[in-house]
């Protein structure tokens, strides 16, 4: 028993200093031709006026400033803020509707009252992210994607739910692993992540609450208050 504790802690750390590692090199590695991108976008709006292909660029640009932040922050112990949960949801759907088919409807419920919570913006806009793109690959042609922001006695919770493919039985427990995916494209990473920002960084729960097969997909964020 103790030498199954010793194991099993050691792997835990190693797989900690892998994710730490290669979250900063992957910062450091945008973070290096972003800096020249800047550059040169500063040069060209200097030559010319603001074109639309020039203010195109700049969005890319403040978009992998984006994640180039979310890695730093990965690899790092995150700060924590009490700010709007309802303003991060709301943009972060914003974004990724305006990415979607248009066949894929957005259902949101976010209360009108403003619920403030201690909570890392950039990561949590992450984890919501990855979700929503997970559902987005589970959906094959029409279908709907809802969110939900509660709030429940001393927790606050996010309920992410689509109609797509399901979760096969034998796959629950793996999806959160590292590495670990049912799509032929994709590094397995973005459930694992998700994992690691609200259980490690937020102290909270995520969880696949619902599945069917052939049905869809209920994910449930439960984060302190």
């Amino acid at each position: 028993m103790v030498l199954y504790f010793v194991f099993k802690t050691s792997k835990i750390s190693e797989q900690n200093r892998l994710w730490v590692g290669m979250a900063k090199e992957t910062a450091h590695q945008i973070g290096t031709p972003l800096t020249s991108m800047m550059g040169w976008i500063t040069l060209l709006k200097e030559k010319k006026k603001k074109s639309e292909s020039i203010i195109e660029i700049e969005k890319d640009i403040e978009r992998l400033k984006i994640i180039t932040e979310r890695f730093s922050k990965i690899g790092s112990i995150p700060e924590l803020k009490k700010e709007s949960i309802n303003d991060c949801i709301k943009k972060t759907i914003l974004y990724l509707k305006k990415r979607s088919s248009e066949h894929i409807t957005f259902k949101i419920k976010v209360p009108k009252k403003n619920i403030i919570i201690p909570f890392n913006y950039q990561l949590l806009s992450w984890t919501i992210e990855n979700i929503i793109k997970n559902s987005i690959d589970a959906i094959k042609g029409k279908g709907f994607i809802s969110i939900e922001l509660l709030e429940n006695n001393n927790k606050t919770e996010i309920n992410i739910e689509d109609n797509g493919v399901g979760i096969k039985k034998e796959n629950i427990t793996k999806i959160f692993d590292p590495g670990f995916t049912s799509k032929k494209r994709g590094w397995g990473l973005g459930l694992s992540l998700a994992k690691r920002i609200i259980v490690d960084f937020h102290k909270g729960k995520i969880s696949v609450k619902n599945t069917k097969v052939g049905k869809g997909t209920l994910f449930q964020i439960l984060l302190n208050k």
